[in-house]
């Protein structure tokens, strides 16, 4: 079913900690060049003209600071969980008909990665992620570090956010409950197909201290 011209909610979960990244903040709170990764994502979100409510989902001890970052957002305690986070935005947003989940850790992604997004959700599409084709050839490793597989890589896809859902599938897909660090394999499970559109190298997850190195110097070079 076509998606009509219903209200778009942008969720961002920035409840976690990032302890991979090893900074004395959360992951959605450290900064590039004097701005947070919260604010660069809410900031593409806005840019991108397709989002009329933000919504981010902060650790409980810091929801005004995240206020006072993104003063036009509606902000909500996030939980423990990815997924915990996700459905209190859910519920910030009754009234939306889309829905896009966008990680504050991928603070580069171009607005116009967001407006594709909805494109694909407005042409019928239930579920529609981002993903990039994979580069480096993958092996599939048992427990004991043997391969078991070497998966043809031409098949696969790394995937990004914003990823895009009517709100009717994603809320169906968070009533069990469940939790997972990609919205879309929760719709997967469901039985609903979700479309791949092409990604964007600019939507890289800051995980590691290699990933916020790099974001900084592009964050650099662009000012």
């Amino acid at each position: 079913m076509t998606a009509g011209s219903g209200p778009v909610a942008a969720l961002i979960p920035a409840a976690g900690r990032g302890t991979r990244l090893g900074e004395t903040v959360p992951k959605a709170f450290v900064e590039l060049d004097g701005v947070t990764l919260l604010e660069l994502s809410a900031s593409a979100a806005r840019r991108s003209g397709v989002v009329d409510v933000i919504v981010v989902a902060a650790p409980p001890e810091l929801l005004d600071r995240a206020a006072a970052l993104v003063p036009d957002a509606v902000v909500v305690p996030g939980g423990a969980e990815r997924s915990d986070s996700v459905r209190a935005g859910l519920a910030a947003v009754p009234e939306a008909e889309l829905i896009l989940v966008h990680d504050a850790a991928r603070a580069l992604t171009p607005p116009a990665l967001f407006a594709s997004v909805v494109t694909a959700l407005r042409g019928g599409a239930d579920a529609v992620v981002p993903g990039i084709a994979v580069a480096d050839t993958l092996k599939r490793v048992d427990v004991h570090g043997l391969v078991r597989e070497t998966p043809d890589r031409s098949e696969l896809r790394a995937v990004q956010t914003p990823q895009g859902f009517t709100a009717q599938v994603l809320r169906r897909a968070h009533d069990a409950q469940a939790d997972a660090t990609d919205d879309a394999g929760l719709v997967e499970a469901l039985g609903i197909p979700v479309r791949v559109i092409p990604g964007d190298a600019m939507a890289f997850k800051v995980t590691t201290q290699f990933d916020l190195a790099l974001a900084r110097l592009i964050t650099a070079q662009e000012h």
